[in-house]
Order: structure tokens, then C-alpha cells, then sequence
């Protein structure tokens, strides 16, 4: 019903209904109510706009009224709502009043005022409702500025990311500057001093972020990240890792206390910084550094409610930065185990040339060797324990002690797996027999090996694999050569399934990669290696390098390791080998020709005297034990090898022999006069050999 209806006799004049009404809801409304004319000049405001409605405020535009920080924007908003193109509701607007300092926030609605005429012709004005959700948003954002900090912090286990993920869910959402200090020692792994911080302990910068709107440098600049200082006394940042609690403190140019700290002092000058939160970094009563918060030039200074919520931050980065420590602690010592466990230099061998590459990462389970074997033969060995951590090092270490110790066995490469394989299949039973409170009961074991063998009489690579990748060849021409070997179950798979080897032949110069999987793990990884390796005139060492060098940012964060090989020969005139007859006078002839060669590499006549001995025994045991054919060769290298090879493939046994008895006594003395000896077995027989150490480190 319009006023103009009214019924006769209501007793009301309509004008005087209308002045009642408009009294009766400014007066009682719960939100404020503002009357703007179509000038958007303000015409009217209930007491509920504090600060604005008085009378001084009468006749200023909206947007003046306000103060607002984008007034063109909201003008043009009301605008279209005189316009008629409809209300406006529940729209923020920052702004601020003269009576109360401090930006504020309004939620604004808008209603256009028709007259009696209709919408159809200019109106008379807007209605608008004005509310300060100043509180309500400030809570928001701090809600908003927490939540950052739950999502971002404690996802990574390095200092550094965790550091700079805090900064970043706190600038700009909370703080216009912020800078964290972690205590030096702590980033190196040391466990975190008791509180209060001891003086002149050193706090490194480990990251710190400004708002694009901060003008000038931030206080980081002269703190910057990874530079180190020691607190100034007597300010608040000492004296929050003192009595470890947080500081509000406002920052005038009159502040007490800047005198003794010159980097305040430039960061209040240069960036306007006019708040300042201290927030110790402490966990269990120890701390581990420091944050510094600022708000600057217009922003809204800290209050209370503030230092809570960096107070709660600040707990939370400090939980992730010590567990990020006590990863990095426990990385520092794994990564020790496996230097300790892997071999300390290049090992000479008699006719490969070799390198490595070992790179530093979470991974701390990865592995390779050299092994020299009897006959100028080289194992090469590459493997890994998935994980990282010192388990994953200390198993790590377990099952290279244990291929070294089958390596010395001469067995064949498929052989070694297969007993390598039990030996895991123990170290994983014993685990999973450990109590349910032990941490590594139900951790799972998972590891692989690549075992290859280099043989350059034959010019043959033997290559058996467990759950490994198989190595990549690159032929002197530059061409990649396939090796067909068969993936074997992991070292600490359910699988029980045979290990089968691939044996290939190569031309002298050969390059052989054993890598770990992480190098392999995107699909041009294998053409982008033997890529590399096909370059001509490059050393092992420079190769190893280009293959790093090509690798993407993740597997090098990842670590892994890479085992390089150049195939040889023995030369000629190091090698002696003599066919012989299966004859009783053959030991005898079998002395004169050692005799004759080793006088010509200029042995001394010691060696020639235990050689002679050992061949005699050698020789005497495969004629009277063996079938033939009969061959005996020696090897000059940094060691005198002996070898005397028969048809049967029944192996000898060192005995001792009693006072009485008149033979048994042959392997005895061998055994004596050699620093090694053992007897190898192949499709042709057996291979009994020996090796003696030579005055001087052998031939040159």
C-alpha cells in the first residue's frame, strides 16, 4: 500500500508516516544506513557509521567520506545503480575514517530511491547500508595466513625450502617484510642450544621476502640470505631468544633501542617499517632461531591477536625446521657410511680402465666396485638399496662386503647373484623378525645388482642383472652394442626365479656404463649416455663429467652412481703360455721354461725360486689328477700370476699333512709361497692359480 492510499480517517498524514518510518529505522536499524543524493553526497547516516555520521560529514561524496583506496572504482558502482541497472550487495570497500587510524574494511549494499513518478524517471538517491567488518576480514586473513603456513611448511626435509615456503605463506598475506634466522650450527645438523640463546651465537639468514608495495630495501638486504650476524644486546630481537618470548614492537625514529642496532635503523628509513614482531623459534625449550616480521607505510600495525597467530607460525616452522635438521643430521652420517664403504680411489686392473661418479643425494644406498680377479679378469659391479638414511647405507654396505667375498670365490656372474640374493633373503627375514616397536620392522627392503665380468684373453663381458638395469656399451666406432642379459628378481623380491647371463664380445677400446636407475629414469636417458659415450678423444673422467653435466635437476638431487669402463688387452710381452703334455717328466720341463721367462722380465731369484716350486706343484697335481689338455701361463702385472689349467673338473683340497705321512704336502707349500691361490671352474675344465707379490710393486 503507497502512503498516497493511506485510508481517510487513519489519523496519520502520509508525510508524517514517512518521517516516522525513516526515524524509526535509522534509529533501531542494526547495520548503518547512509541517504545519498544523486550526487552521491552524503545526506543523511545513522550513529552506527561511526565517525561518519555527524554532522560535519554532511554533503561530502561517499568516497570522500570513506576515504576509500579505489574511489573511481566504487563511484562508478553506485552510478550504474542510479542508473537502474540494480542493486549493489554486500560489496568491500577498503577505506579509512579521520576519527579511527587504520585502514578499515565495509561491506557496502546500495538501493536506489525511486520517487512517486517510478523507475522511469532520474531518482532521488540511494539507500545504502555500510558495515564494518574490519575484525571480520583482519580474523580472515589471519585464518587465511595460518592455513598458508599448515599447507606450505613441512612438506620438504631441507632447511632451505622450508624456510623459504614460511616466508612465502606469510608475505604478503600477513606481513609486508619477513626475515628467518636459523641458529648456524642447527643448519649443519647440531642439535638445537637450550634456551636462552647463548650471546653472540651466530643466526644465518635463511630466507626473507618483502610485498611488491614496500618501497626501498628489505631488512634482508642487509642481513642477506645465507649471511650470518650476531644479535645486538639490549634490543627485542635478543631479547626474544632470551626469555623466548614474542615481542610487539612499534618502530618510530624515537625507539630506544635502534640506537645499538644499525641494521633497524636502515630498514625503518628505507622500507617505512612502522611494527615489528619477534618470534623466537623454539621447540621443547631449545631454540632454533628467530623470526622477524614487519608491516610498513599504510598497512595496519601488528596488535595482539597478531603476535598469536605468528606465535602459532612460528611453532610450526620451528617443528619442521628441526625435523628437517635431524634429516639433514642423519643424511650427514648415512652419506659418510657409504664414502667409508665404497671404494676411496681408482683400482688399478690389468686390462680395463675405469672410473666413477658418484653423486650426492637422498639416495644413500647406491654402490659400484672393482674387483680384480684371477687371470687379468675384472668384475664390475654396480648395485643399490633403495632408500635413504643410514639403514639404507649399513644394508648398503652389507651386500658389497658380500659380492667382494663371492667375487673371490671365482664364480660365475649368475652364480654370484644367486647367492647374493640369499644373503638378502636373511638380512630380510632377520629384519622382519625384529619386535613390532622397532622402526624398521615394517620397513621394506628393496635393492638391485648388476654383476659383469671382463675377460681380455677372450676379449667376452659376462653380464648376469637382479632387478637392475643393464649396462650400456658403445663399441669403438662409436655404435651401441646390445647386451641381451635377462632381468633377474630383486635381491629382496619374493621372486625365486634363476638368474641367466649374457655374455658378449667386444673390440679393445669398448666403453661399458653401469649405472644405477635413477640415471635411466626418463626415456631418452640411454640414447642421451651412449650419446655421450661415442665421443671420440675423451678421457673416462671427462665422460663421466658430460653425462652429469647433461642430467636433469631432479636426478642429481636424487643422487646415483656411475661406474665407467674401457676394455684392454695384456700385452704381449707380460703373458707367457705353454701347452704341455700329460707326461711325469713335465714338471721338470715345466720349471725350465718359468726359469727362462722370468729371468728375462728380470725377477729377482727369489720369486724365480718359489715360482719354480709352485709351478712344480701345480704341474705334478694336474698330471697325476687331471686330464688333458695341459696349459700353464704366466701374468707380469703389479702381482706374478700362475695359472695351470687341465681338463678334469675335480678341484684339489689343501690338507696337513702328518710327520709320517709321504704326500699330501703339495698345496701346502703353495699355499705358503702365494699370497693368493684358488681354482676356478669353466665349461672346459679347471684352473688352479696363484699369485705372488712382487719387490717393488711388480713390473713398470
Amino acid at each position: 500500500m503507497s502512503y498516497a492510499e493511506t485510508p481517510a480517517g487513519s489519523g496519520t498524514p502520509p508525510g508524517g508516516l514517512d518521517e516516522a518510518l525513516l526515524k524509526s529505522l535509522f534509529a533501531q536499524s542494526a547495520v548503518g544506513l547512509l541517504v545519498l543524493d544523486p550526487q552521491l553526497r552524503l545526506v543523511r547516516a545513522n550513529s552506527l557509521v561511526e565517525g561518519v555520521g555527524t554532522e560535519e560529514y554532511i554533503g561530502l561524496p561517499f568516497t570522500e567520506a570513506f576515504r576509500l583506496d579505489d574511489p573511481q572504482g566504487s563511484e562508478q558502482l553506485l552510478q550504474r545503480v542510479l542508473a537502474g541497472e540494480g542493486p549493489v550487495r554486500e560489496h568491500l570497500v577498503r577505506g579509512r575514517l579521520r576519527r579511527i587510524p587504520g585502514d578499515r574494511t565495509f561491506l557496502v549494499s546500495a538501493y536506489r530511491l525511486d520517487g512517486p513518478d517510478g523507475p522511469d524517471v532520474p531518482a532521488l538517491g540511494l539507500l545504502s547500508a555500510v558495515v564494518d567488518v574490519t575484525e571480520r576480514e583482519r580474523a580472515r586473513a589471519r585464518e587465511t595466513a595460518l592455513a598458508a603456513v599448515r599447507d606450505a611448511v613441512g612438506g620438504s626435509l631441507d632447511v632451505a625450502t622450508t624456510c623459504r615456503a614460511f616466508i612465502d605463506a606469510l608475505v604478503p598475506r600477513f606481513a609486508d617484510l619477513a626475515v628467518i634466522e636459523v641458529v648456524d650450527d642447527v643448519l649443519r645438523g647440531a642439535d638445537p642450544p637450550v634456551g636462552p640463546l647463548p650471546p653472540d651465537t651466530p643466526l644465518r639468514c635463511a630466507a626473507s621476502g618483502r610485498c611488491d608495495t614496500v618501497r626501498g630495501d628489505e631488512p634482508g638486504r642487509t642481513r642477506p640470505v645465507g649471511g650470518t650476524r650476531r644479535l645486538p644486546p639490549r634490543t627485542p630481537y635478543a631479547r626474544a631468544v632470551t626469555d623466548l618470548r614474542p615481542r610487539l614492537v612499534p618502530l618510530t625514529a624515537d625507539t630506544p633501542w635502534l640506537a645499538s642496532d644499525p641494521a633497524a635503523v636502515h630498514a625503518l628509513a628505507e622500507t617505512g617499517a612502522h611494527s615489528l614482531i619477534v618470534v623466537p623459534l623454539t621447540l621443547r625449550g631449545a631454540v632454533l632461531g628467530l623470526v622477524s616480521l614487519y608491516r610498513c607505510g599504510a598497512t595496519e600495525p601488528f596488535d595482539e591477536e597478531d603476535v598469536s597467530l605468528a606465535g602459532t607460525a612460528a611453532t610450526r616452522a620451528a617443528l619442521a625446521i628441526d625435523n628437517a635438521r635431524r634429516y639433514e643430521r642423519e643424511h650427514v652420517i648415512a652419506s659418510t657410511v657409504q664414502r667409508r664403504l665404497l671404494p676411496q680411489a681408482e683400482r688399478h686392473q690389468a686390462a680395463v680402465e675405469t672410473a666413477h661418479v658418484l653423486l650426492p643425494g637422498r639416495d644413500s644406498g647406491c654402490w659400484f666396485d672393482t674387483i680384480a680377479l684371477s687371470g687379468a679378469r675384472t668384475a664390475l659391479v654396480v648395485g643399490g638399496v633403495a632408500g635413504e638414511g643410514l639403514q639404507s647405507a649399513i644394508a648398503m654396505g652389507q651386500l658389497r662386503t658380500v659380492v667382494q667375498a663371492l667375487a673371490g670365490l671365482d664364480l660365475e656372474p649368475e652364480e654370484v647373484l644367486a647367492r647374493l640374493k640369499e644373503t638378502a633373503d636373511r638380512l630380510a627375514h632377520e629384519r622382519a623378525a625384529l619386535p613390532p616397536s622397532d622402526s624398521l620392522h615394517g620397513e621394506e627392503l628393496r635393492a638391485g645388482c648388476v654383476y659383469g665380468v671382463y675377460d681380455p684373453f677372450t676379449r667376452t663381458c659376462t653380464v648376469a642383472r637382479a632387478g637392475h638395469p643393464a649396462p650400456l656399451i658403445v663399441g669403438p666406432d662409436g655404435q651401441r652394442i646390445t647386451v641381451d642379459a635377462p632381468e633377474g628378481p630383486g635381491l629382496f623380491a619374493d621372486d625365486s626365479a634363476l638368474f641367466a647371463p649374457a655374455t658378449v664380445t667386444l673390440e679393445e677400446g669398448s666403453l661399458l656404463a653401469f649405472c644405477t636407475a635413477e640415471l635411466l629414469a626418463d626415456e631418452h636417458a640411454e640414447e642421451r649416455i651412449t650419446r655421450t659415450l661415442a665421443r671420440p678423444g675423451r678421457s673416462l673422467q671427462q665422460l663421466g663429467d658430460d653425462i652429469v653435466y647433461a642430467l636433469p635437476d631432479d636426478t642429481r638431487s636424487a643422487g646415483a652412481a656411475l661406474l665407467l669402463a674401457r676394455t684392454g688387452t695384456v700385452s704381449d710381452h707380460r703373458v707367457a703360455t705353454w701347452d704341455l703334455a700329460q707326461e711325469r717328466t713335465t714338471p721338470a720341463t715345466a720349471r725350465l721354461l718359468v726359469r727362462d721367462r722370468l729371468q728375462g722380465w728380470g725377477l729377482d731369484e727369489d720369486t724365480v725360486d718359489a715360482t719354480e716350486l709352485i709351478v712344480s706343484e701345480l704341474v705334478t697335481n694336474a698330471v697325476r689328477y687331471g686330464t688333458p689338455p695341459l696349459r700353464l701361463r704366466l701374468l707380469l702385472d703389479t702381482s706374478l700370476t700362475c695359472e695351470v689349467h687341465d681338463g678334469s673338473t675335480a678341484s684339489p683340497h689343501l690338507r696337513h699333512a702328518r710327520t709320517v705321512d709321504e704326500g699330501g704336502r703339495g698345496l701346502f707349500i703353495v699355499s705358503r709361497l702365494a699370497a693368493h691361490w684358488g681354482a676356478r671352474h669353466g665349461p672346459d675344465g679347471k684352473v688352479l692359480w696363484t699369485e705372488q707379490d712382487l719387490p717393488g710393486g711388480g713390473a713398470h
